[in-house]
């Protein structure tokens, strides 16, 4: 399978570090083999940590997602990755292209949940604690399914310094365990590859929100939903309004 992996920040480092630590994780998880093709979105912020990042993000996901897997560059991906925690965007995604979209906050959902009860998303920054917070509720998991924690360097400052936030995270996890937590998320694309160095140090098991996407995205074929028809649009990318034009066909 050729997987896109599209980094919803703007800091091409990100986007290196999330390339990396996919190719890293195919053999470890055991997955089948893939041709990982990184990309970056083309504007908002280095690093999304507010809200009015996130709401830019979601406009340029779809851009560059129909940059990609669009009309004009139709390069046989299999499924996407939005390796952004928090997927900006996914859920329009969905509506409009032809594959499979997954991303890294549901995957871990999901894959957490199948391991305890209780589990706890850990992230960089404190602004993203109640987004995370509502991120679950609106898929039904209040907290005492979802306990959602933070540190306060964002996930930008952790991928420069991951030395530097390695004791933090363990702290945060440590606390979410004593608070009930079942399993530990290190969610955000900042923090891809820091799972194995914190979890030796956690009573439960600590997840990489990477790896979950890859998993779900490289797991059992899975159907891209129906596409859903657009209004007609102005003003946008020339290869998003033909992504848009194309499904509202």
């Amino acid at each position: 399978m050729r997987l896109l992996l599209l980094n919803g920040n703007t800091d091409p480092a990100i986007t290196d570090l999330l390339a990396a630590r996919a190719a890293e994780a195919l053999p470890r998880l055991g997955l089948p083999p893939a041709e990982i093709v990184p990309a970056t979105a083309p504007f908002g912020a280095r690093y999304i940590a507010t809200r009015a990042a996130v709401a830019i993000a979601g406009h340029a996901v779809l851009a560059a997602l129909a940059e990609h897997v669009g009309r004009d560059n139709p390069r046989g991906f299999g499924a996407a990755v939005i390796g952004c925690f928090g997927e900006p965007g996914i859920e329009a995604a969905r509506e409009v292209l032809p594959i499979p979209v997954f991303g890294m906050a549901e995957a871990s959902l999901a894959a957490g949940l199948a391991l305890a009860p209780r589990i706890a998303l850990l992230t960089g920054g404190a602004l993203w604690i109640p987004m995370l917070q509502e991120f679950a509720l609106l898929r039904g998991h209040g907290p005492d399914r979802v306990l959602v924690r933070g540190v306060a360097p964002t996930g930008d400052m952790i991928a420069r310094d991951p030395d530097g936030a390695v004791a933090l995270l363990v702290g945060a996890a440590m606390e979410a365990a004593r608070d009930g937590a079942g399993a530990v998320v290190l969610g955000g694309a900042g923090l891809a590859g820091l799972a194995p160095r914190v979890a030796p140090h956690v009573p439960v098991p600590v997840l990489d929100s990477l790896d979950c996407a890859l998993a779900a995205a490289l797991g059992p074929p899975s159907a891209a939903p129906p596409r859903v028809g657009q209004a007609p649009q102005a003003g946008l990318l020339p290869a998003l309004g033909r992504l848009l034009a194309d499904a509202h066909a």
